[in-house]
């Protein structure tokens, strides 16, 4: 499986594809960071951002793409052009009918390093371990979009598994009283 990956900001974002699967040896096949200048008109800058990520889409054809969920911050400047960020990669893998899901910044250091709570450091030592790299990714944009592509790798493959399974259950084999919403 084939995934982008994509750490998104508006002064930086991170792309990465890896391919891989559970159980599997994942390997790089390219990772960037798009820059903008922040004095640079928005639309200009987003429609920078969607040129590099329709390249990379139409380059690498990924199964996938994962980006990071935007959380709640302070400042409402970074927020909201993390929020446009993400959202052009969304856009950009609809048009392409590329399946998107988002991760949650501690969702994908869990997965990564087995903490939530793994400072940027940690993060691209265990990307540099996964990958088998000679030195960590940098700046730290990059190693995030890929820790957010093998997070989808390990997670998504398990979360679809799960759904697949529960699409076949026939709601007449489920339990009386189950938790499952929808089913009786």
């Amino acid at each position: 499986m084939r995934v982008l990956g994509v750490d998104p900001g508006l002064t930086r974002c991170g792309i990465g594809v890896v391919d891989g699967a559970p159980g599997r040896a994942i390997t790089l096949v390219e990772v960037l960071v798009v820059r903008t200048l922040p004095t640079d008109d928005l639309g200009a800058r987003l429609l920078g951002l969607e040129r590099e990520l329709e390249r990379m889409l139409l380059e690498h054809r990924p199964d996938a793409v994962a980006v990071e969920r935007v959380f709640s911050q302070h400042n409402v400047r970074t927020v909201m052009g993390t929020a446009q960020a993400g959202a052009v990669a969304i856009v950009a893998a609809a048009r392409h009918g590329i399946p998107v899901a988002l991760h949650t910044p501690s969702e994908v250091k869990a997965a990564v390093t087995g903490s939530g709570r793994a400072d940027k450091d940690q993060v691209g030592a265990m990307v540099t371990r996964i990958l088998r790299l000679d030195a960590a990714p940098k700046p730290a944009d990059a190693a995030d979009a890929l820790a957010l592509a093998i997070c989808h790798l390990w997670r998504g493959a398990a979360t679809q598994r799960l759904s697949a399974a529960a699409a076949k259950v026939p709601p007449s084999r489920v339990p009386r009283g189950s938790s499952q919403k929808g089913w009786r």
